[in-house]
């Protein structure tokens, strides 16, 4: 609505421009007129009427010229002339401009009428010389200042308009995700409870130690869960120990076929982070590499640093991303499972970068070969 309100003032303007420069021109033929009978004027010719025409001229820049271009005399030109510029050379200039636009009026004394054909050229005339006038020329300006106005309002409201649907949608995620931790709260509480009573009833069964961290670890699913939409405050954390759990974890729960490999510096490498978060940024990219490999092939996870930056690439020999998809594979919904979500990646870039202000893309892939991710984080 708003883009066919400015083209309708536009045409309207346009329509509006045209009928005032008209006027303009007819105005400019009365004022030669005038200037005729101010030279063809005797001691009988009443010039009150005359010098009213002349004179009421306050807008319309006007310059008059003789036959051989020499300015007899100018007026409304809009601007000062400098003490060392030849303003007379300035004032021919701009007349060459008027004459050029076709901004003209030629007149003969004592002839009737002006405009005559260009066979009387021979004859002595007088040349009226004008320009559109400042209000004239605001005013063809003017629509196209307000249809800027108008296209920066309608990019204002787009933006508005994304950024309430973005509000809304972490508003479903934060709900979401603090409903999952809350509904997960009470049976692993539970779990804890008979973990506790086996261990009593059952203190030799090597089973138990296993189950106990599963427990431990849905509970610190649910503590991620309950972080989310919140802000925690990151920790400085040993990257490489972080690593190792996510992979001694993985290592357990999957197949013999997948090899997955470490290779981390001998200094410890600090970082802030929030570790039970930053755990499941590993995780996700570990269980998408073991997807995409259907479960045989290699995971190399390297940590180094770089430029003040913790720098941690996990390489796969699965069946790669098309280069197209680079930038999509990190939003919501975007999946290559037949059953899937989407929603892992997206959610491990949003902890990367809002929760511990780095950086995480794909730094290179190849069909059938395998993916390298990368992630950055400030030291």
């Amino acid at each position: 609505m708003a883009v066919v309100i400015a083209i309708a003032t536009l045409l309207t303007s346009n329509y509006l421009i045209r009928d005032l420069q008209q006027e303009e021109h007819n105005k400019m033929e009365v004022w030669a007129e005038a200037m005729r009978s101010l030279n063809d004027a005797d001691e009988f010719t009443d010039l009150n009427l005359v010098l009213k025409v002349i004179n009421g001229n306050n807008t319309i820049p006007v310059i008059v010229l003789d036959r051989e271009g020499n300015v007899q005399t100018h007026r409304n030109l809009g601007r000062q002339f400098r003490a060392d510029e030849d303003s007379i050379s300035a004032i021919r200039q701009m007349a060459r401009g008027m004459k050029a636009r076709g901004n003209s009026i030629r007149i003969f004394p004592n002839m009737q009428g002006f405009d005559q054909p260009v066979g009387q050229q021979e004859l002595e005339y007088i040349e009226i010389c004008y320009d559109e006038s400042l209000m004239l020329r605001r005013l063809a300006v003017y629509p196209y200042v307000q249809l800027a106005v108008v296209v920066i309002f309608v990019l204002i409201a787009i933006f508005a308009l994304f950024s309430s649907m973005k509000a809304e949608q972490n508003k479903v995620w934060v709900g979401l995700s603090k409903e999952t931790a809350h509904q997960l709260g009470t049976p692993i509480s539970s779990l804890m409870a008979w973990s506790a009573v086996l261990r009593e009833n059952y203190p030799d069964d090597v089973l138990l130690p296993e189950m106990e961290k599963d427990v431990r670890r849905l509970e610190r699913i649910a503590e991620r869960f309950s972080k989310i939409g919140s802000i925690p405050e990151p920790k400085p954390e040993d990257v490489g120990e972080i690593i190792q759990r996510v992979v001694d974890y993985m290592q357990r729960r999957t197949s013999n076929k997948v090899r997955i490999t470490t290779h981390l510096p001998a200094e410890p490498v600090i970082a802030n982070l929030v570790a039970s978060l930053f755990e499941w940024v590993l995780e996700n990219l570990c269980k998408n590499a073991v997807d995409a490999m259907s479960g045989t092939g290699s995971i190399d996870i390297y940590l180094e640093t770089d430029d003040a930056q913790a720098v941690i690439e996990v390489h796969d020999t699965g069946k790669g991303i098309a280069k197209s998809h680079f930038g999509s594979v990190f939003k919501p919904g975007f999946t290559t499972k037949e059953r899937g979500w989407g929603l892992g990646l997206s959610l491990a870039k949003r902890i990367v970068e809002q929760y511990h202000r780095g950086r995480i893309f794909v730094k290179s892939s190849e069909l059938g070969h395998g993916t390298t991710f990368r992630i950055e984080l400030p030291e």
